[in-house]
């Protein structure tokens, strides 16, 4: 087995990875109602809900362009004859306020066996080296698989809350961000929706890499100046909920309650009604007490070496 960035070439047999894990492919009828179907009966769109840009050759190889150019790093780890993909690792590179500071966080891994996971993880692991980073990951179990040596230590823990978009009384000033140049979060936070890390969050929705692609749902992208505070919004409405909408923000401080007003005032005025933020609990202290939390965590976890007893 060998470690190596991906390429061009690689598109398909990545994208197969994603869609090998897919047990069932849908979509809505005529009527509504959810029918199964074959793969080659979606179209684009149908296929992007399944599980984004990775679900369609043609989706994916727009994406891994991306990542190509320093979006972030893909790579893959192949078999002695270098042709056959045994999996797939993406991370993405944060300069970030504490408690993350420089990361390196992996987004995918994508693998057909344990060992496969490992090198690729330790692979990663150097990079970080390189970078003076450290490798964060979201827990999705508790029996991550981990190179000898390393456990999870916790960094943070989001909780999912719903607010009301509704009229503020708060002055504030909003604009079309449309400079996608990640420089600019720099040692930034991301007090609202850091489901993963500032940057993938970044490239993912700042990039205007779908402006050609009809997602089916608005994306709004804006610079916010309230109380003195700049902050990048993206307010993203939800796929099958029109009237709702998810917020991501970036900013040099903490979040504040002029910046919320200012979000729920904007949206508001777009239309909107339900917004979704996912915040740690000391931050979620702006938003008072009639935001409601749902069951939803995200527990953000870095690799660190096993203490030496």
């Amino acid at each position: 087995m060998a470690i190596r960035v991906a390429s061009l070439d690689d598109t398909e047999a990545i994208s197969r990875l994603f869609r090998g894990r897919i047990g069932v492919w849908q979509r809505l009828d005529a009527h509504g109602r959810v029918e199964d179907v074959p793969y080659e009966a979606l179209t684009l769109l149908e296929r992007w809900v399944h599980g984004g840009a990775w679900m369609s050759v043609e989706t994916a190889a727009v994406f891994l362009n991306h990542l190509l150019l320093g979006a972030g790093i893909p790579l893959v780890a192949v078999d002695d004859s270098g042709k056959r993909i045994l999996g797939y690792a993406e991370a993405y590179h944060s300069q970030e306020a504490e408690p993350f500071g420089s990361s390196l966080h992996i987004e995918h891994l994508m693998v057909t066996h344990e060992d496969v996971s490992i090198a690729l993880l330790t692979a990663l692991l150097e990079r970080a080296k390189v970078l003076r980073a450290r490798v964060t990951v979201n827990r999705v179990t508790d029996d991550y698989t981990l190179p000898d040596g390393y456990t999870l230590k916790t960094l943070s823990l989001l909780r999912r809350y719903t607010v009301a978009a509704r009229q503020g009384q708060v002055f504030y000033r909003s604009v079309e961000q449309a400079d996608a140049n990640p420089a600019q979060i720099s040692g930034w936070m991301m007090p609202v929706g850091r489901f993963t890390s500032a940057r993938h969050q970044w490239e993912t929705h700042m990039a205007r890499l779908w402006e050609a692609f009809p997602r089916g749902r608005s994306l709004h992208r804006q610079k916010l100046a309230a109380a003195g505070q700049d902050s990048f919004v993206v307010i993203e409405q939800e796929q099958y909920d029109p009237r709702a909408a998810t917020v991501y923000t970036w900013a040099a401080k903490p979040v504040t309650p002029q910046t919320i007003t200012a979000i729920r005032d904007w949206a508001h005025r777009e239309g909107y009604r339900t917004l979704i933020l996912a915040m740690t609990d000391e931050a979620a202290k702006v938003l008072g007490a009639e935001a409601d939390a749902d069951a939803f965590t995200q527990e953000t976890c870095a690799l660190v070496p096993v203490p030496v007893s």
